[in-house]
Protein backbone atom coordinates (compact mmCIF):
# COMPACT_ATOMS: atom_id res chain seq x y z
CA UNK A 1 0.00 0.00 0.00
CA UNK A 2 1.32 3.41 -0.91
CA UNK A 3 0.11 6.02 1.57
CA UNK A 4 1.90 8.75 -0.36
CA UNK A 5 -0.95 8.52 -2.90
CA UNK A 6 -3.71 6.60 -1.06
CA UNK A 7 -5.50 6.99 2.25
CA UNK A 8 -5.74 4.18 4.77
CA UNK A 9 -9.17 2.84 5.58
CA UNK A 10 -11.26 4.57 8.21
CA UNK A 11 -10.53 3.74 11.84
CA UNK A 12 -14.29 3.14 12.10
CA UNK A 13 -14.13 0.23 9.65
CA UNK A 14 -14.21 -3.12 11.42
CA UNK A 15 -12.58 -6.40 10.51
CA UNK A 16 -13.62 -9.46 12.51
CA UNK A 17 -15.52 -7.09 14.77
CA UNK A 18 -12.51 -4.93 15.69
CA UNK A 19 -12.27 -1.19 15.07
CA UNK A 20 -9.07 0.15 13.49
CA UNK A 21 -7.77 -3.25 12.41
CA UNK A 22 -8.20 -2.49 8.70
CA UNK A 23 -6.46 0.88 9.10
CA UNK A 24 -3.55 -0.64 11.03
CA UNK A 25 -3.18 -3.31 8.33
CA UNK A 26 -3.01 -0.58 5.67
CA UNK A 27 -0.40 1.32 7.64
CA UNK A 28 1.63 -1.84 8.29
CA UNK A 29 1.66 -2.61 4.57
CA UNK A 30 2.83 0.92 3.77
CA UNK A 31 5.44 0.70 6.54
CA UNK A 32 6.73 -2.58 5.10
CA UNK A 33 6.97 -1.00 1.64
CA UNK A 34 8.57 2.25 2.85
CA UNK A 35 5.57 4.22 1.60
CA UNK A 36 4.01 5.73 4.72
CA UNK A 37 4.12 9.30 3.40
CA UNK A 38 2.77 11.62 6.10
CA UNK A 39 1.50 8.72 8.20
CA UNK A 40 3.17 7.15 11.20
CA UNK A 41 3.13 3.47 12.04
CA UNK A 42 3.15 2.14 15.60
CA UNK A 43 1.82 5.52 16.69
CA UNK A 44 -0.74 6.51 19.37
CA UNK A 45 -3.54 5.27 17.08
CA UNK A 46 -1.94 1.87 16.45
CA UNK A 47 -0.52 1.08 19.89
CA UNK A 48 -3.92 0.48 21.56
CA UNK A 49 -4.73 -2.08 18.86
CA UNK A 50 -1.46 -3.90 19.50
CA UNK A 51 -1.91 -3.66 23.26
CA UNK A 52 -5.43 -5.05 23.11
CA UNK A 53 -4.33 -7.92 20.91
CA UNK A 54 -1.17 -8.64 22.88
CA UNK A 55 1.32 -7.98 20.11
CA UNK A 56 3.54 -5.11 18.99
CA UNK A 57 4.13 -3.09 15.85
CA UNK A 58 7.16 -5.06 14.76
CA UNK A 59 5.47 -8.46 15.03
CA UNK A 60 2.27 -7.16 13.45
CA UNK A 61 4.09 -5.65 10.45
CA UNK A 62 6.07 -8.87 9.97
CA UNK A 63 2.86 -10.96 9.95
CA UNK A 64 1.12 -8.53 7.60
CA UNK A 65 4.02 -8.88 5.18
CA UNK A 66 3.99 -12.67 5.51
CA UNK A 67 0.21 -13.14 5.23
CA UNK A 68 -0.67 -10.37 2.76
CA UNK A 69 -4.47 -10.43 2.61
CA UNK A 70 -7.13 -9.16 4.99
CA UNK A 71 -8.59 -12.65 5.23
CA UNK A 72 -5.28 -14.28 6.17
CA UNK A 73 -4.41 -11.52 8.62
CA UNK A 74 -7.90 -11.70 10.15
CA UNK A 75 -7.55 -15.46 10.59
CA UNK A 76 -4.20 -14.99 12.36
CA UNK A 77 -5.59 -12.24 14.61
CA UNK A 78 -8.68 -14.32 15.40
CA UNK A 79 -6.74 -17.48 16.19
CA UNK A 80 -3.81 -15.94 18.05
CA UNK A 81 -5.51 -13.10 19.90
CA UNK A 82 -9.27 -12.62 19.68
CA UNK A 83 -10.02 -16.24 20.53
CA UNK A 84 -8.69 -15.41 24.01
CA UNK A 85 -11.02 -12.40 24.40
CA UNK A 86 -14.63 -12.30 25.48
CA UNK A 87 -17.24 -10.42 23.49
CA UNK A 88 -17.52 -8.00 26.42
CA UNK A 89 -13.78 -7.27 26.20
CA UNK A 90 -14.07 -6.64 22.46
CA UNK A 91 -17.12 -4.41 22.95
CA UNK A 92 -15.34 -2.42 25.67
CA UNK A 93 -12.26 -1.99 23.46
CA UNK A 94 -14.40 -0.81 20.54
CA UNK A 95 -16.33 1.67 22.70
CA UNK A 96 -13.12 3.11 24.13
CA UNK A 97 -11.55 3.42 20.69
CA UNK A 98 -14.64 5.01 19.13
CA UNK A 99 -14.63 7.68 21.84
CA UNK A 100 -10.87 8.28 21.80
CA UNK A 101 -10.28 11.99 22.25
CA UNK A 102 -7.50 14.33 23.34
CA UNK A 103 -7.24 15.33 26.98
CA UNK A 104 -8.05 19.05 27.38
CA UNK A 105 -5.04 21.30 27.83
CA UNK A 106 -2.51 18.85 26.39
CA UNK A 107 -0.35 19.37 23.29
CA UNK A 108 -2.48 16.65 21.69
CA UNK A 109 -5.62 18.72 22.32
CA UNK A 110 -4.05 21.81 20.76
CA UNK A 111 -3.02 19.78 17.70
CA UNK A 112 -6.51 18.27 17.50
CA UNK A 113 -8.20 21.68 17.66
CA UNK A 114 -5.90 23.07 14.97
CA UNK A 115 -6.52 20.09 12.68
CA UNK A 116 -10.28 20.23 13.30
CA UNK A 117 -10.37 23.90 12.30
CA UNK A 118 -8.49 23.06 9.10
CA UNK A 119 -10.68 20.13 8.04
CA UNK A 120 -14.04 21.12 9.57
CA UNK A 121 -14.14 24.84 10.33
CA UNK A 122 -16.74 25.62 12.97
CA UNK A 123 -17.53 21.95 13.72
CA UNK A 124 -17.10 22.08 17.49
CA UNK A 125 -19.24 18.91 17.59
CA UNK A 126 -16.23 16.98 16.25
CA UNK A 127 -14.56 15.78 19.47
CA UNK A 128 -13.07 12.35 18.66
CA UNK A 129 -9.93 11.40 16.82
CA UNK A 130 -11.81 8.96 14.57
CA UNK A 131 -14.11 11.74 13.33
CA UNK A 132 -11.29 14.20 12.72
CA UNK A 133 -9.23 11.52 10.92
CA UNK A 134 -12.18 10.70 8.66
CA UNK A 135 -12.70 14.39 7.84
CA UNK A 136 -8.98 14.93 7.25
CA UNK A 137 -8.98 12.04 4.77
CA UNK A 138 -12.08 13.25 2.92
CA UNK A 139 -14.68 10.96 4.43
CA UNK A 140 -17.95 12.61 5.50
CA UNK A 141 -18.98 12.79 9.14
CA UNK A 142 -22.59 13.98 8.97
CA UNK A 143 -23.17 13.15 12.65
CA UNK A 144 -20.32 13.53 15.09
CA UNK A 145 -19.50 10.81 17.59
CA UNK A 146 -20.39 11.97 21.10
CA UNK A 147 -18.25 11.23 24.11
CA UNK A 148 -21.19 9.63 25.96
Amino acid sequence: MNLTIEKPRSPKDKLIGLLSLKRVIDKAKAYNEGQLGEYDYDCPHDKPVFEFLGTNGEEFARKVKELGTDDAIAAWVQTQFLSKKTQDEIDKYNAERMHWHPEPGTPSAHYFEHLREQVAPGRKDIVTWFDVLDLDEGRPVPTATSLN
